[in-house]
């Protein structure tokens, strides 16, 4: 033996102690940077084991101190492996959640493989390296991820040695696939020569006695001597055994697998036991879930998407918008998904063009700041329209596929009434498309649908409940309220609401009194107040009055009632307005459906259909994920009409998009109608319950619109001359002065978009600019995105970035604490321009008793033409000092707004004499669909 050295001492207590100092300084970064983002690990226990107890405690105490929340989960040792691997998988699937590991062994009376378990856990949150995934990724010299602890903390001991690994001679005892392998690859990886030797290895002193470096790993106490081990070398002893020692309170000591007294005065350096490579352990554990917590945080906060923008191949003339359509070929949505940040496990699928996303993105992204808010409306249009919807995904198409800024299109989803009748459908025109426009516009994920079958549910339960009622004396009423199934009598969890709306502190249904059961039992619906019709999406005039009940199984049950088109149910409204499920829950069992003989509300609540409606819109409550012709993303939700109701897409479609593009992109919504109908619901209703404030106000024109409003034909077939064109130009430019000047009121900036024709004139455009600029709008902007898609709306794109910069000074119309009236005769006024509205008495006393009722501080959504700013489509232009009329108010309680109807509002359109009908049609050989548009 050489002469005898003093060994540094690697302590593992004190490296570690220098690692969680960096690693906090880590977690401290990621808060800092990503708005309060935490890393957070779980750690998974079967049973209850002493010994592991005292491990997790170690844990949890360290992940304290750099700044990591450790959440303990137990489960009984009766778990079997498939409930355990279901609860680990749910924990893979949780944003929240960045390591997890499995406190192994496993204290279980059942038969579980450990092996199965450990590579159950998710590759990219297994921060104890112990998945194949993460093993074989160092079996193959791949270090970017997570490294097994142990193994890691035993390469961070050698470099503290301060011996250069490279170009060594390395000895590893032991080949266990949690310390000895992943060493053994480590080593290699640093260019160390590696040896392995195991119980089966010969003359396993000769060969320890060549090793620069010795890692022992073998679990048999003192195995190795000093007098094996080479002078001046670095050994790292991985083993923890206990041995008999009457000496000490506890009756044994400590050692490791090298005999540490005979080692220390040979090697260059060693690690104690305890407090070598045990310390390191728990610090490389927390090394990996700060590790794996940054990849996320960067993932999620990445400033710039990476789209595969779609080329257009522009023809001239400009062909139908189908064949524009189906000449593009949709990239498949779960790519996009990807591209703009999603994960698998967040979409659901429908095909591969279209899907939903799941609203508990938002959990994840929760602390992203959001992207600038634009939105998009128009003047008072035609019959034809102006193009909003073309606009928005012109202006999309502009800002991501050619100006590269993260940006998502926010738009309603079409109803079968305006696409079987005249409108057509909503999915843009020309170059600027959502795709497949046929999808778009038909059925899309069936939300429509879910929304006509929550409302009908609803319906058929009012009118169930009532025949109920009319034919059963109290006790059986009662009785068949409250069934005993399996000798078992309970109240239902939505029954138990009733009983607390109506002071019934009893909840045992036998313990009820007489009056009590009278009370929870019958509802006594006037059906004179009844407001809940049926719905269906589709044009019918027949549908605007019927008589139901006419069966003779309804025992002259019958009364005369109404369908209306769906998208005008206020189930529509509640799912555009919806933040989240619970919200949604919640607003579905506010919807007042008439009121009782004593003229209290009745709810969806009392009639027990909360839950169920709830059921039917589990999937609705997702936004749908599509693409424009340029393949950026577009998210498609809800389509409350604006005429009668506020006429936006969804809440949770903006907040998703805007957590999405991240704090410098930007969403585009759309606001139906002009901004007297749409952007003043969306500003006063929908702003106020997102919470989400418009960055900019983008407003759609056209010259042929614009004309109509001075008294100008907008058919193409009249022949008139230049000269008067301009002369009706110049007078119908009031009428986009006053929307200009509606939006101002706003606090917004406003950008003109002038919605480009083929008969439009350079001196046309320059009129209707220099009257936007002479209104208050900040820019006006001719666009041709219908011709040529985003290259033609790139000015239009420039002018909403500048304008999104200006500081933002929004304000509402009108204090929620203002009465009912004041707050109708406010948007009458500055909105439409009225000099009066006019109100009856039967109007004036609903709105006390809605005031009376608690619904006074409800924002007011007003039903009225979309064909002028007055009541009456036939007055274009700017009319002024006329009258609007409030023919009815009635409260929508769970949208959470009370409706008036200014004028005549019917909320089921007809078909015309020619509606698209019949250029509609499906070719059988090809299975295309056929006058679609």
């Amino acid at each position: 033996m050489s002469e005898s050295i003093v060994a540094k001492v690697l302590s593992g207590t004190e490296l570690s102690k220098e690692i969680k100092i960096g690693l906090k300084k880590q977690t401290d970064a990621l808060v800092e940077n990503f708005n309060g983002f935490k890393a957070h690990l779980v750690i998974i226990q079967v049973g209850g084991r002493d010994d592991s107890n005292v491990y997790i405690r170690q844990k949890i105490k360290s992940a304290a101190e750099v700044g990591v929340e450790a959440s303990h989960i137990q489960y009984p040792n009766t778990i079997t492996q498939n409930e355990l691997l279901s609860e680990i998988n749910k924990y893979n699937s949780d944003s929240s959640v960045h390591g997890i590991i499995v406190q192994m062994p496993l204290d279980c009376t059942e038969n579980i493989d450990s092996h199965l378990i450990t590579n159950a856990v998710s590759p990219e949150k297994d921060v104890d390296g112990l998945n194949i995934i993460n093993e074989g990724r160092v079996a193959i010299g791949d270090l970017t991820g997570l490294i097994p602890c142990t193994p890691n903390g035993v390469i961070q001991l050698i470099k503290r040695s301060g011996i250069e690994i490279s170009g060594t001679r390395a000895v590893v005892l032991g080949r266990s696939k949690i310390v000895g392998a992943p060493v053994a690859s480590l080593l290699l990886w640093h260019n160390a020569t590696v040896t392995i030797c195991h119980s089966k290895t010969k003359d396993i002193e000769k060969e320890v006695s060549k090793a620069d470096i010795l890692v022992v790993a073998i679990g048999k106490p003192e195995f190795v001597h000093g007098s094996w081990i080479k002078s001046g070398a670095v050994v790292i002893d991985c083993g923890i055994n206990s041995l008999p020692d009457s000496t000490k309170k506890s009756g044994y000591r400590l050692v490791g697998d090298v005999h540490y007294a005979s080692a220390s005065q040979v090697a260059s350096a060693i690690t104690p036991v305890p407090g070598g490579v045990g310390p390191m352990t728990v610090a490389m554990l927390l090394s990996n879930t700060v590790q794996a917590a940054t990849k996320v945080a960067n993932m999620i906060y990445k400033s710039q998407w990476n789209l595969d923008i779609l080329p257009l191949k522009l023809q001239r003339p400009v062909p139908s918008d189908i064949e524009i359509a189906r000449s593009q070929e949709p990239k498949n949505i779960m790519v996009l998904a990807k591209e703009i940040g999603l994960k698998e496990s967040e979409v659901i699928l429908y095909g591969n063009k279209k899907a939903k996303i799941c609203i508990s993105v938002l959990d994840r992204l929760k602390n992203i700041k959001n992207g600038k808010y634009i939105v998009v409306t128009g003047i008072t249009p035609t019959s034809l329209g102006e193009g909003k919807s073309t606009t928005t995904v012109g202006l999309v198409q502009a800002l991501a596929a050619h100006s590269k800024k993260n940006t998502i299109a926010c738009l309603r989803q079409p109803s079968q009434g305006p696409t079987f009748g005249i409108k057509g459908g909503a999915a843009g025109g020309g170059y600027s498309q959502v795709i497949p426009m046929e999808d778009f516009n038909l059925h899309l994920t069936g939300d429509i649908h879910a929304v006509t079958a929550a409302n009908n549910l609803m319906a058929a339960q009012i009118d169930t409940r009532m025949f109920h009622e009319a034919t059963q004396k109290d006790q059986a009423l009662y009785d068949r309220l409250v069934p005993t199934v399996n000798g078992v009598r309970t109240f239902s969890s939505i029954q138990l609401n009733r009983l607390r709306k109506l002071g019934i502190n009893n909840t045992d249904p036998s313990k009820l009194t007489a009056e009590e059961i009278v009370s929870f039992s019958r509802l006594n619906i006037d059906p004179n107040t009844i407001t809940w019709n049926r719905v269906m999406d589709t044009n019918d005039r027949f549908l605007r009055k019927i008589t139901i009940g006419q069966s003779p199984t309804e025992k002259n049950q019958t009364r005369q009632t109404c369908f209306d088109i769906s998208v005008a149910s206020e189930i529509m409204a509640i799912l555009a307005l919806a933040k989240d499920v619970k919200d949604l829950k919640e607003r579905l069992s506010n919807i007042v459906v008439a009121q009782d003989t004593n003229g209290k509300d009745v709810t969806a609540d009392d009639l027990g259909v909360t839950g169920a409606m709830a059921v039917l819109l589990k999937d609705a409550i997702n936004p749908t994920l599509m693409q424009t012709l340029e393949g950026t993303p577009v998210l498609v939700h809800a389509g409350p009409f604006a005429n009668i109701a506020h006429g936006a897409s969804s809440i949770v479609a903006d907040l998703l998009a805007s957590k999405l593009v991240g704090s410098d992109g930007y969403v585009v919504t759309e606001a139906g109608f002009g901004s007297d109908i749409g952007m003043e619901k969306f500003f006063n209703i929908k702003t106020r319950y997102s919470g989400l404030l418009p960055n900019t106000v983008v407003l759609v024109c056209t010259i042929r619109a614009l004309r109509m409003h001075g008294g100008g034909a907008i058919s193409p077939n009249i022949s008139v001359t230049q000269e008067e064109k301009e002369e009706t130009l110049r007078k119908g430019v009031e009428n986009l002065q006053k929307h200009i000047s509606n939006s101002v009121k706003y606090g917004i900036p406003v950008v003109v978009a002038i919605n480009a024709m083929n008969a439009d004139t350079e001196n046309e455009w320059k009129i209707v600019r220099d009257a936007s600029l002479q209104a208050g709008a900040m820019d006006a902007v001719v666009s041709t995105h219908w011709e040529n898609g985003g290259s033609g709306a790139i000015k239009l794109a420039e002018a909403v970035i500048l304008a999104s910069q200006q500081p933002q000074e929004f304000k509402f119309l009108y204090d929620l604490n203002m009465p009912l009236q004041l707050k109708i005769e406010t948007i009458a006024k500055e909105m439409y321009g009225a000099k009066s509205v006019e109100f009856n008495e039967n109007i004036l006393n609903k709105l006390k008793t809605y005031e009376s009722k608690g619904y006074g501080k409800l924002p007011v959504c007003v039903a009225k033409t979309a064909l002028s700013l007055s009541g009456n489509p036939n007055l274009k232009g700017v009319p002024t000092n006329f009258t609007l009329p409030i023919v009815d108010v009635y409260v929508s309680a769970g949208a959470g707004f009370v409706v008036t109807i200014a004028g005549e509002i019917s909320k089921m359109p007809s078909l015309s004499t020619r509606p698209s009908i019949y250029d509609i049609d499906l070719n059988t050989e090809t299975g295309e669909i056929i006058g679609l548009s």
